[in-house]
């Protein structure tokens, strides 16, 4: 199974493949976290200035594919490098608005996995949500 230290490896790896432009001002760390439903992820700063990049705990599971937990982080590092929960300068007033995420993760080379992504929800991830929120 997935823990945090194999889910902060993916960040690292992310983040210096598809993220060498944007500056890591702070310390930005991954966790898994929470079973969400309707929810793969968040970006949070805390306190102490560090962010915290929450991935759904059920996501763990091998049943989930990895490409959903690297565009998942990739999303919400997109959201870190546009001053959201980040000591970044912030692009945008919105976080989402005009779909601004994706068409960042486009630029980066994430458009395939964004539909891969949209298809896995739409015919997987409920049955995978049903199978795994009892563990």
């Amino acid at each position: 199974m997935r823990d945090d230290i194999w889910l902060n490896e993916r960040l690292d790896h992310i983040w210096e493949l598809l993220f060498q432009d944007v500056r890591r001002e702070n310390n930005v760390y991954a966790k898994f976290k929470g079973r969400w439903k309707n929810k793969f992820g968040h970006i949070k700063m805390h306190s102490n200035k560090n962010s915290e990049i929450a991935v759904n705990s059920l996501f763990k599971h091998e049943v989930v594919p990895e490409y959903i937990i690297d565009v998942t982080i990739a999303h919400e590092l997109v959201h870190y490098s546009h001053g959201f929960n980040s000591p970044l300068p912030k692009k945008y007033k919105h976080p989402h608005k005009g779909g601004i995420v994706n068409k960042d993760l486009m630029k980066r080379g994430f458009g395939h996995m964004i539909k891969v992504e949209k298809d896995f929800i739409k015919t997987k991830w409920f049955g995978i949500y049903k199978l795994l929120k009892s563990f």
